[in-house]
């Protein structure tokens, strides 16, 4: 048999190399034909390798796991990456190969490429109705509840410049104050799309309307200067595909 070759998406590195690490002590027949660190990536490697079996982490920018699997049809088997057991369970009732908790345990992950093994003679089958159900929802909210030392302020999203990561919190920027949300900016990054808002940085979240100019300095860094506000963001390469022509 042709060995099988799998692509792994996720954003985080230290899971990621775990991930490839113990892949590699487990299955090392299989041929890892390449890592993606966001969905669009893991998109277009799908497209470019041709692999047999993808770990796909559910929350990652850009695309999502879920997103990305909706393109594969009956083509990939689908292994799901998550921190949260809902989306484990929903995968396995409905037919993906197998799913993963964050931590990957070896263990737990020994067993998914045995039934990996099991299925690689058989068609994946669509996760299409799997995506549906649990694709997030993307509502944004209207007010956010920020504080600002022991005082909480309510905030209009339609006011917000920037969201920023901090540890332990997120950082949100307005033309009149700084203040702070409990929130991880990964959570609040999918609902903000739909707002108007740009991940352009893993730790930064952009208000499309206030994005004045993008630029490459002398040593090809992306950076964003913003309308009527003195920060200036920077733009990592995962995102710079947003700006057409850098």
């Amino acid at each position: 048999m042709t060995a099988p070759r799998i692509l792994i998406a996720d954003d985080e590195p230290l899971l990621q190399a775990e991930l490839r690490a113990t892949l590699a002590a487990l299955w090392p027949e299989a041929e890892l034909v390449g890592v993606a660190s966001d969905g669009v990536e893991a998109l277009r490697m799908a497209r470019e390798l041709q692999p047999d079996i993808a770990f796909l982490d559910i929350r990652m920018p850009g695309l999502n796991g879920l997103e990305v699997a909706r393109t594969f049809g009956s083509r990939i088997h689908v292994v799901f990456v998550t921190a949260y057991q809902e989306h484990a369970l929903a995968a396995f009732d409905e037919g993906a190969v197998d799913y993963l908790l964050k931590p990957v345990d070896a263990v737990r992950l020994a067993r998914a490429i045995e039934r990996l093994r099991a299925r690689l003679g058989t068609p994946p089958p669509d996760l299409a109705r799997l995506v549906q159900q649990l694709a997030p929802k993307k509502t944004p909210p209207a007010w956010l509840q920020a504080s600002v030392g022991n005082t909480i302020h309510f905030i209009d999203l339609s006011e917000v410049v920037y969201f920023g990561a901090e540890f332990k919190h997120t950082r949100v920027v307005t033309d009149q104050m700084e203040a702070h949300i409990r929130t991880p900016l990964k959570e609040l990054a999918e609902q903000l799309e739909a707002a108007g808002f740009w991940q352009i940085h893993r730790g930064y979240v952009v208000a499309v309307k206030r994005i004045a100019a993008v630029s490459r300095d002398a040593d090809g860094a992306v950076w964003l200067d913003l309308r009527g506000h003195a920060s200036r963001l920077p733009v990592s390469q995962r995102f710079q595909h947003r700006f057409k022509g850098m």
